[in-house]
Parts: structure tokens; sequence; C-alpha cells
């Protein structure tokens, strides 16, 4: 999808499309909110007309439309003037922190909410409230719209004071954990210690609230239209806050059928000012996000440029496209931290134009050829978030920066990983099936790599590879100090524990990123060049020159060249070495590689 979102109101579903059309944009989300407005969450008949005729106006045009709706939050305009306001009417409903106190806030608590407006995250346990918002789902899918987009389906915990809380406490909530665990969640509890069983059951408990909600509302939209989609848009990426929220990308993309990532964390959320390692980290994430999918689409709703002198707006939406593209994610353009409208429509309709002229080179399923495995464990993500990170993402960067080829392995895709390596990175959670999986695994020969603490059960098998420091973590520190002064050398001894004999070899700076996969029966490498950036200051790349592929035991010589927002070129490659070495025209933002089998 290229997507672009607009203001859905009574009557301007015509120009929203048309405006679309003239864009490229393809995959309309519009801005209609009836869960999340308390008038129209009781009353949605006149919203419910709107989306019904955006619906008919992009089916006409061949496109596709999805309205917004909100998950637990939901807003009552001009509070102090009506007796009606959902706290007023339904104190009970409300998510509530430790002490009682009610997840209730006032304009200017966000941007979103405005002066005189009364905003409140609701409890999903709250069975009225659920039973309404489900009608209105199953009312929504029964315009023909093609999709409903469920904007953060998240416990209060992200507003400022509420971040240690672990809401919610409210009495359907904790009925709810009582039932299912027998433990009482505001006297059982050590909250926020994970060495505390009765916690990570809180936590386990929490995430899974979110999961089973995100499924009842598929399940209620696709009963009355089963072509609909059900799309989450969540901020928590892989990091801690996807645990302390509730909305966790690897058990969502599980129950719904795409996820918009507002992914944002750190210091450097817009494009226009990200570090080098801000774009790795970056690109750790979608690739994450996108073995998590399991072939389902992935929406980014990343940000580009809100105001910077110093960096060329245009440089900065091409930057972050390329960097999505690159990683099989579907490019959302929106200014400043607005979902709607573009910081250059020109550029993005240049952009737009190209992706659709490629999109089976970005977009049909890539499969492994020869990877190392790096495993994605949610449970220690879980309990020993900021630990686990900093290893799995550091052993990713250090796998892009030496150009190998990497799949991301989780719970769900263990069964089909079919590398000589796998690596366990700090993974300090697991159940039995995991063990006899990995027991089955070495013992057919292959080789396990095992960094940080080992909670295996191994013990002296052979193929087990073991490293009680941490190459990823130590590496990743390395990178925080200097991205330019640090080498994958550094980490020669891990590097070569791992035994990787791939079959396509790329000799490129370590500034750019590779992904190598086979697309249509065909070897590709993809390229996202961070070098010469400097956030706030440069946007523009160095562009990279000298850049190698060598396919171990190719024939052909006949390869393709595709820079970003360029046109294909033919590579010829030369045999050598029993194999065929290519080398590559100059890369400047970004660019892929393939070649005939």
């Amino acid at each position: 999808m290229r997507i672009g979102a607009y203001g859905l109101a009574s009557d301007n579903a015509e120009r929203i499309v048309q405006s679309a059309q003239e864009d490229g944009v393809f995959g309309i989300e519009v801005d209609n909110d009836i869960e999340g407005r308390y008038e129209s969450f009781v009353h949605p008949e006149e919203k419910l007309k709107a989306i019904h005729a955006v619906a008919e106006k992009a089916h006409a045009a061949g496109n596709y439309a999805y309205v917004y709706i909100a998950g637990t939050e939901c807003i009552t305009a001009n509070a102090a003037q009506t007796p009606h306001t959902l706290f007023k009417e339904h104190p009970d409903w409300v998510q509530r922190n430790i002490k009682g106190e009610p997840a209730l806030f006032g304009g200017g608590t966000a941007f979103w909410i405005r002066k005189g407006d009364q905003d409140v995250w609701v409890s999903p346990y709250a069975p009225e409230w659920r039973r309404i918002y489900m009608e209105r789902v199953r009312q929504i899918a029964g315009t023909g719209i093609d999709g409903i987009y469920v904007d953060i389906p998240y416990w209060m915990t992200h507003f400022d004071g509420w971040e240690d809380t672990w809401a919610s406490f409210d009495d359907y909530t904790v009925a709810a954990f009582k039932k299912e665990s027998g433990l009482d969640a505001k006297k059982d509890l050590k909250l926020g210690d994970f060495s505390d069983a009765n916690f990570r059951k809180w936590v386990d408990f929490r995430i899974r609230t979110f999961t089973d909600f995100m499924a009842e509302i598929d399940r209620n939209a696709k009963s009355v239209n089963p072509a609909i989609k059900t799309i989450p848009e969540i901020y928590p990426g892989i990091e801690e806050e996807a645990v302390r929220v509730g909305a966790d990308v690897y058990s969502l993309y599980g129950v719904v059928d795409v996820i918009a990532h507002e992914y944002s964390f750190g210091k450097h959320g817009m494009a226009s000012e990200r570090t080098p390692l801000t774009w790795f980290d970056y690109q750790v994430g979608m690739h994450t996000f996108r073995a998590f999918a399991q072939g389902k689409a992935t929406w980014i709703l990343n940000y580009s440029w809100d105001g910077d002198k110093k960096v060329d707006k245009r440089e900065a939406m091409m930057n972050l496209a390329a960097s999505q593209i690159m990683d099989g994610a579907n490019f959302w353009d929106a200014p400043g931290h607005s979902m709607a409208g573009s910081n250059d429509r020109e550029t993005r309709k240049r952009i737009f134009a190209w992706i659709k002229a490629h999109e089976d080179t970005f977009y049909k399923p890539r499969t492994a050829i020869a990877p190392i495995g790096v495993y994605f464990s949610p449970g220690t993500r879980n309990y020993f978030a900021d630990d686990f990170i900093s290893s799995y993402r550091g052993i990713l960067i250090l796998l892009m920066q030496k150009h190998l080829e990497f799949q991301v392995v989780t719970p769900r895709t263990l069964a089909d990983f079919r590398g000589q390596t796998l690596i366990l990175p700090d993974v300090r959670v697991m159940n039995k099936e995991e063990e006899a999986w990995l027991r089955k695994y070495v013992e057919g020969g292959k080789r396990l790599v095992i960094t940080g603490e080992d909670a295996t059960q191994l013990g002296g098998v052979a193929g087990v590879v073991r490293f009680g420091k941490c190459p990823g973590k130590d590496y990743y520190a390395a990178l925080e100090k200097s991205v330019a002064d640090t080498s994958p050398d550094l980490e020669r001894e891990f590097l070569e524990s791992l035994k990787a004999e791939t079959p396509v070899r790329v000799a490129a700076s370590q500034m750019v990123a590779t992904s190598i996969a086979r697309v249509d029966g065909k070897t590709h490498v993809f390229f996202a060049n961070f070098a010469g950036l400097e956030g706030g200051v440069n946007p523009v790349q160095t562009p990279q020159t000298g850049v190698q592929v060598t396919v171990v035991g190719a024939r052909s010589g006949r390869g393709f060249f595709l820079p970003f927002l360029g046109e294909v070129q033919a590579v010829t490659g030369v045999a050598e070495g029993g194999g065929v070495v290519y080398k590559l025209p100059a890369i400047e933002k970004g660019a892929v590689f393939w070649c005939e089998p």
C-alpha cells in the first residue's frame, strides 16, 4: 500500500478520493472516529453515512479505504457544558491506577485533547462498553469500508504521571485477573518487580488482554464483511513499551491483518534528526516486524520532518521512504506528528509513483537463502527488556554491517527455520517446546550460538557455542560511542563462530545496511545507505562506490540494479573464483540488486 490519511466529514468523500488519486495514494485512511468520541459512540448514524460514502467513492476509483476508530480512549467535547460525558454517566467503565484514581484527563494533556474536552481511558473489561463497542464495529463493517483502523488499544501508562502505574486496577479488570489467576492484583503483586512471579503473571495477562480485544474486533468485523481488514495502530515496537502499554507487536500480528507502526523511540524520532545509529536501530525494528508478520503487511507511520530549518524536508522524506521500502515495509508519508497530509506533495507523488512501478520487487514474498538465524524471545523481552534488546539489536546491526544474510526467528517460526546457525541473544526465558526444538536442532548437526545467559538446558551437547559476555551488547555499546569508529571486526571471534558459508557475498561499507533474500526465485540484495548522514545537519548520503556482490556457484552474469527513485540498469557479472562477481553503480540513498538464477 501507498498510504495517505484524510479527515472525513459528511460532505468531503469525493474530494478525499480525488486528492488520493492525484497523489498516487493507494490505501486511503480516513479519520472519522465513532468509538473515541462519546457523542458518536452513543449516536453513530451521521458518521456511518460518511464512512459509507467514502467507501463507495474509493471503490468507484479502484482504491481502498480504511476508517479510524479509537481503541480504549474516549473524548467528550466541551465536557463542562453537558451532563452527558462518558465519565459522568459511566465512571465504572474507566481504567484506574492502584490508588483508585481514574484515567481522566483534560485539555492539553496530549496535543489532540482540546481545551474543555474530557478524555478518559476505558477498561476493556467493562462489559456494557465492550458490548456497545463491538456493535459499533459491526455497524462500521456494514458500511462497505475496507478496513477498521484501531488507534492505540492500550492500558493507560503513557501520560505524564501514569508511566509506572501498571494499570488498570478498576473493578472489572481486577475481577478478570482474579478469575484467571486466583490472585488479587491490588494486594498480591510487587508492581514493577519482574523477579516477582505474580507480577509476571500480571504482565502476561495485560498483554493477552489486548491481543484478545483485537481478535474480538476482527471476529465482529468479519462476521459482517469477511473481506474487511483489521489494522491496529501502535507506537510500541520491540522494546519495553510493548510490555508497559500491553500492545505487543509479536502477539498482535497473529490476530489481525495489518499493523500500522507509529514506531518511535529514543531522542531521534524524526527522519530529519536521526543519527546513523538511529537509522540502524529502525532497520532492526522493521526487519523484526516483517518477521512477526509472516507475510502480512507492515505499515510504517514514522515522521520525516517538522520544521527543521537546517534539513531539506524532501531529503528527509526520501530517506525515510528508502529505509522502509528496502525492508519490505509500506511507506506512509505524514507531516510533523499528524497522520494526514504531506510535508511535500510533489515529493510524495514522485515516491509513490516509483513504488507503484516497482512494487513486485519490494513487496512480493522474500524467502531465505542461507540465513543466520537470530532468535527473538517474547518471554525474555517481556521480563528482561533492556538486557535482551541491547543484545538482540547489537547482533542484528553487526550482521547488517557485515553484510551477512540473517533471518529473525520467533517461537512461531522455529519449526520452519532451515539455516545452519541460530543465535540466541541473551535469551533467558524458554519453555519446554523451545528447549526440545533446540535440542533436536543441534542433534541434527546444526550450530547454536548462545550469548549472555544460557536458558537452554543443553549442557555440553556438541554444536553449541557459548559467549558468556554478550558480543551483541558489547558491539552496541561501542556503536553508541561512535558508529564511524566501530568496525564489525571488533567481534571477529563471534563472527567466525557463526561459520557463515553464504552463497551471496557483499563487499560494501559498514555504513550500508544490507538485506539478502530470494524474490521470485531470484537472488536479491537490498541496500540502505546511511553514510554521511548527520541528524539535524545533513540529510544527504555520501554515495557508496565500489560495492560488489558475488554469487557463489552462479553461472549467469546477467544482473540488474535499481537505485532508489531511479530506473533499472543492467549489470554484467564476471565469472571469478567459482561464482559471478557484479560491480555495482554508486549507491546513494538506497538500491536493490538482483540476478538471474
